[in-house]
């Protein structure tokens, strides 16, 4: 296992152009009165209605891959969302894979915050930038346990542990790089759950 740096990440930075920073209470009202739908492929980002990468099939299948691999060693406790949104004090990203607590009842009137979960997980290949810097620093400020980007790239999974929260700088304090037989641990809740080797998360 690898460990990985990078300099700190810089704070996103403003448009030169004038914009609108939308607040999450913000966004839902643009939601709520139809301003936006499900056929908008945007997420917000700090702020920022950002567009959603585009899929193709090496990304919807190793998705499906990481999907089946985690679903089945899951305790009964928790639940695996796909591609729907999580709330922060500032965003509303829709990971690829979200491990939050509860079932398929949980979050019927909300979606899930921090607090409710305990692994996220983006596959990467065009948004690898974006989900190595923008989407670390966001889910480091908001306090997720743990960030696994699957990098397909690189063929490596980096592992992201130890969040910062809110700073001016928030970051995980934990990164590493696991390639091939690399043991990843899924830790729920301070507990073990499982072990995966990084070949096991990405396309053969």
């Amino acid at each position: 296992m690898a460990v990985l740096t990078h300099p700190p990440i810089s704070p996103f930075e403003t448009p030169p152009e004038f914009v609108w920073r939308f607040s999450v209470d913000d966004y839902h009202q643009l939601i709520a009165i139809g301003v936006l739908d499900e056929d908008d492929r945007v997420e917000l980002l700090e702020g920022w209605l950002v567009p959603k990468m585009t899929h193709n099939p090496l990304h919807d299948g190793t998705l499906q891959l990481i999907n089946k691999r985690l679903a089945r060693r899951l305790p009964p406790q928790w639940d695996l969302r796909i591609q729907s949104a999580v709330t922060t004090d500032d965003s509303e990203p829709e990971p690829d894979v979200a491990i939050v607590r509860g079932d398929e009842q949980t979050y019927l009137q909300r979606h899930p915050g921090p607090a409710d979960i305990g692994l996220i997980v983006e596959v990467a290949e065009s948004s690898l930038e974006q989900d190595r810097k923008q989407k670390a620093r966001l889910y480091a400020r908001a306090g997720i346990p743990c960030y696994w980007l699957v990098n397909l790239v690189d063929r490596q999974v980096e592992v992201f542990t130890d969040p910062t929260g809110p700073c001016d700088a928030p970051q995980f304090s934990t990164t590493s790089v696991c390639r091939g037989e690399d043991s990843i641990p899924l830790n729920l809740d301070g507990q073990l759950v499982a072990n995966f080797r990084a070949a096991e998360l990405l396309p053969g």
